[in-house]
């Protein structure tokens, strides 16, 4: 079983406490909190080998080597082979754009993409307004407004021979929904289109393989796993060699260099490496088994414990009829999510919700959460919805503060300013 309190003790942020109490920190869909260990490791490359690349002198060569050693642990994060198909940049959605001008330089009037109603807005706009400047037309898979599920009957009716791209996200940022993105892709790519997947949401919380998912891209941001703000591109090589993005004159025309404009977040990407290396660490020491087979273990247990978080918030909310649940709540479909909840209240608006929350030291978020195409199609615009996020180092105890919060805040009657 995962040592969730050793864990925490690696987070100095789970010390912070208000009005006595320890701060619970449900927030995580945004942004994960960080181990000390990721910390170290920006500290040290900015104190000690702050350099830029590609210069003979030792600072310099050991920043190519922070960068080269950050690409295989990605590479091992993600399950791919080739770890120059790994390119770092600022965040998920300035990569998404970038992709997204280069794709669309093929396309044409008469072609088709297809996008989610269930994802984060970075992996809907791009394609939409791509589409739009080449002419192209745009497609979307519904959702089941009863259990925040993708519409497959929508997905399998907007696909055709003029479907050039699909973008679905791995896991909904807003519901929780852990999408079929291995078979939707093969579905995809037997009309011979392009599967674009954004992993952000679904990095925390389970093991990723690009190939078992069959997709041509991903992108994930390592401030949502447990480092610093960078996103990182995985790209079939095949596609990220003979694509041609937006580049300065004297940068690579290699990968993965062509794709990685500007000097880099060289000390966020010696960050990324050593959260990579927390994870690991989970499943074991590096004297024990190579890091992949550890991250195997790790999230294994990193799984098991946060299903047990998400049955235990579900099944406390059967007790609090007067908020609603956007998502799966059957308990027997746990592995069908992650453990990310939105809710809305009969009266109280998420974000009054949210701020008497963290009056008691709950964090959690109100709003859209950038998932702007799952709020607008099941018409929860302008408010949103309250968001609640565990990660593995939410404990039982953090749960059951925050529904009894929840029972009592849920209860009281509205505040009028």
């Amino acid at each position: 079983m995962l040592d969730v309190e050793t864990i925490r003790g690696r987070f100095p942020a789970l010390g912070r406490r208000k009005n006595g109490q320890s701060v619970a920190y449900f927030d995580g869909p945004a942004g994960s909190q960080v181990p000390e260990s990721v910390a170290e490791a920006v500290a040290w490359y900015l104190l000690h080998t702050n350099a830029n690349c590609g210069a003979p002198f030792a600072t310099s060569r050991e920043t190519d080597a922070t960068l080269a050693s950050a690409r295989r642990a990605m590479s091992d994060l993600l399950g791919n082979d080739d770890p120059d198909e790994i390119a770092f940049g600022p965040n998920m959605t300035t990569l998404t754009f970038s992709v997204s001008r280069t794709l669309s330089q093929n396309w044409q009037p008469g072609d088709e993409i297809i996008v989610s109603r269930l994802d984060h807005d970075a992996n809907f706009t791009p394609w939409v307004l791509a589409a739009e400047r080449a002419g192209a037309t745009v497609r979307f898979i519904d959702v089941h407004s009863e259990d925040c599920t993708l519409d497959q009957e929508s997905y399998t009716n907007a696909l055709s021979e003029k479907t050039r791209l699909v973008a679905i996200g791995l896991a909904s940022n807003a519901a929780g929904t852990i999408n079929p993105v291995a078979k939707m892709a093969e579905q995809a790519q037997s009309v011979g289109a392009l599967v674009y997947v954004d992993a952000v949401h679904a990095a925390p919380h389970q093991r990723m393989d690009v190939r078992s998912l069959r997709c041509d891209f991903l992108v994930c941001s390592a401030y949502k796993f447990f480092g610093p703000h960078v996103g990182i591109l995985w790209g079939k090589r095949e596609l990220l060699e003979t694509l041609l993005p937006d580049k300065l004159r004297p940068a690579p025309m290699s990968v993965p260099g062509k794709w990685m404009t500007g000097t880099q977040n060289h000390e966020g990407i010696a960050g990324v490496e050593a959260a990579v290396d927390y994870l690991a660490a989970i499943g074991g020491s590096p004297d024990e088994a190579p890091r992949r087979e550890r991250l195997n273990r790790a999230f294994e247990e990193i799984g098991r414990h946060e299903r047990q978080l998400s049955d235990h918030f579900l099944r406390g909310l059967l007790g609090l009829p007067q908020f609603q649940v956007w998502g799966i709540t059957d308990g027997s479909r746990l592995g069908e999510r992650v453990p990310t909840f939105s809710l809305t209240h009969s009266s109280k608006t998420p974000r009054e919700l949210s701020e008497q929350l963290a009056e008691q030291g709950l964090f959690t978020w109100s709003g859209n959460h950038y998932a702007l195409p799952f709020t607008e199609t099941l018409g929860l615009e302008p408010n949103g919805t309250l968001r609640v996020g565990c990660l593995h180092y939410n404990t039982i105890e953090e749960v059951d503060r925050l529904l009894e919060s929840l029972r009592a805040i849920g209860a009281s009657p509205r505040r009028h300013a």
